[in-house]
Order: structure tokens, then sequence, then C-alpha cells
């Protein structure tokens, strides 16, 4: 059986976003990052790693990749991620009454909250 280790992502500015990343997900680094690379691990208990990696790609429309993430108090939890630089996104494939918002982070593609 295998499992999930380590959910990579691209982004232009590795650092930046690891900042990012390290705020929102109280993440560490695994060990010193780069300016091209870095994994974040939990900083207490297991979990998935995010590895980011530097990539001049562009950003996707709508990716095919992104990260769900779950909080009970999902107000309070969006309005602290808008504050460490997430952006609401406008995304028009919202069903009637969604239970989720699309933000998008500094540096990599949306992700659902």
């Amino acid at each position: 059986m295998v499992h999930i280790g380590t959910v990579v992502m691209g982004a232009s500015d590795v650092r930046r976003a690891a900042a990012f990343w390290k705020a929102a997900l109280d993440y560490t680094e695994r060990e010193p990052g780069s300016d091209d690379w870095v994994v974040l691990v939990p900083v207490e208990g297991p979990g998935v790693g995010v590895a980011l990696g530097r990539s001049a790609s562009p950003v996707q429309e709508v990716p095919w990749v992104h990260l769900d993430l779950y909080s009970d108090v999902q107000e309070a939890e969006v309005e602290r991620l808008i504050g460490l630089g997430a952006e609401r996104v406008a995304w028009e494939l919202y069903p009637p009454d969604p239970d989720f918002v699309v933000l998008a982070d500094p540096n990599t593609p949306h992700y659902q909250f």
C-alpha cells in the first residue's frame, strides 16, 4: 500500500510561497530551503508534506490540482489566509449554494477552502 508523502507545487517565488504556506498551515522547513526548492512539514505531528519548486510556467486558469483545506471556522480562516496574502477568486463554476470558498495564494494555483 502506498500513501501520499508530499504534494509538490510550483511557485514563481519559492521563499515567498514558503512563508505563506508555513503561516497558513503551521508548517516548518524540513531542512533549510533555497530559492529553488523547499519541503515543508507540519510543526507538530504527522501529515502530508508540501514541497515548493521554482517554476516559470504560467498559473493555469483552472488548475487540475489544488489543495482542499478544512476548518470548523471557515470564514475566520478565510479571512486569516487573506491577511497572509491569499485572494478570493471570482470563480464562475460555484454551485448555487457553495459550502466552500476558492482562494489563490500569492504564488501557486487556486485552492478551495
